[in-house]
């Protein structure tokens, strides 16, 4: 529920003996000053705000930042419009989400681990393919070394997968473990209790204002009777209801001085407490990165481990000499080399 109210916390009623000096139907001078700090503060939920354009402009904690600490003060409605989150909810939200994403992140590395083992299994297998396995000469050497290269690729790809669990995946997972939640209750449960003490700070100011404007209104109306003689009632019995009312506005203030040490209090941790979420996030962000940036190194080192396997293959054909090949066949496999000659009669 959505609560809105306003009350300053200096000099927000006159002495109530003056109630005794405005004629029957007038405004009060307590009224009048209390109508006018309605016009410049507003209690939403049991914070309250400077209306827009009244009083000093408010500065930014950390101008230029966009930092936690500047931006979550006020409540929000939930998707559904139903209930209001606040806006420190909202940043332990950002940090529950963060987690969750973050152990996405490790299943996606972890996924591409499969592949990389599948695909180094299915290179070794193919490797020891018999396929063209009876070519000859420089030819049959140079296919000889691609396959070979091919058991060669597999090692590097079975390596890079086990690098990838050890060095990627793994911290991912293993980064802010189930502590992590218990701390965030922490944080939680510390804030909403002094939200929880605000609101009955507020609510006990609610009441001491009730209270004194049925004070107020109790002397105005004794005052006038005796004014008027429509009542027997004493100097005594005025004075001790404008001492009744003079307690209530000591109430008042009193109540008033507890609400607002209670928000000082309030906001004190507030700034402390998302100060801390944002360092959480930003240190989140950078090991993620750190990891990231890791995955990138292991790739670029598995595509030069590839390439150092494919570079005796290059050198084979690049010496591949049909004409030595035909040689080295013709000699295991000739059947001789005296040409026929014409028939004689």
């Amino acid at each position: 529920m959505m609560m809105e109210a306003s009350f300053d916390t200096e000099e927000s009623f006159d002495d109530p003996s003056c109630l005794a000096l405005q004629p029957p139907g007038s405004v009060s001078p307590a009224k009048r000053q209390i109508n006018e700090v309605k016009e410049t503060k507003t209690t939403i939920n049991c914070v309250t705000f400077p209306l827009p354009g009244e009083g000093p402009e408010q500065q930014l904690l950390k101008p230029n930042e966009w930092s936690y600490c500047d931006y979550f003060w006020a409540d929000k409605k939930d998707p559904q419009g139903t209930t209001h989150v606040t806006g420190f909810e909202v940043l332990l939200q950002k940090q529950l989400k963060g987690k969750q994403l973050q152990k996405e992140m490790a299943e996606f590395i972890h996924e591409r681990i499969k592949i990389e083992e599948e695909y180094a299994k299915n290179l070794s297998k193919l490797s020891l393919s018999p396929l063209a396995a009876q070519e000859e000469g420089t030819l049959g050497e140079a296919w000889t070394q691609l396959k070979k290269s091919l058991h060669d690729e597999a090692e590097v790809h079975l390596k890079f997968s086990n690098k990838l669990h050890t060095e990627v995946e793994k911290p991912l997972l293993t980064f802010r473990g189930d502590n992590f939640k218990k701390d965030l209750k922490k944080y939680d449960h510390h804030i909403a209790d002094l939200r929880k003490q605000l609101a009955s700070r507020f609510a006990s100011v609610e009441k001491a204002r009730k209270a004194l404007a049925d004070r107020q209104k109790d002397l105005e109306v004794k005052t006038q009777q005796l004014e008027i003689k429509l009542s027997n009632k004493t100097e005594e019995d005025i004075k001790k209801a404008r001492r009744k009312s003079t307690q209530a506005g000591d109430d008042l203030m009193r109540c008033l001085d507890l609400y607002n040490q209670t928000q000082s209090k309030w906001f004190e941790e507030m700034v402390t407490t998302s100060m801390e979420l944002e360092k959480l996030e930003v240190e989140r962000v950078e090991w993620i990165q750190q990891h990231l940036r890791q995955y990138t190194t292991l790739r670029h080192e598995t595509d030069m481990f590839n390439q150092s396997t494919v570079e005796p293959v290059d050198q084979l054909l690049q010496n591949m000499d049909p004409a030595k090949d035909r040689e080295l066949w013709v000699k295991e496999n000739k059947t001789g080399e005296v040409r026929p000659v014409d028939l004689d009669i």
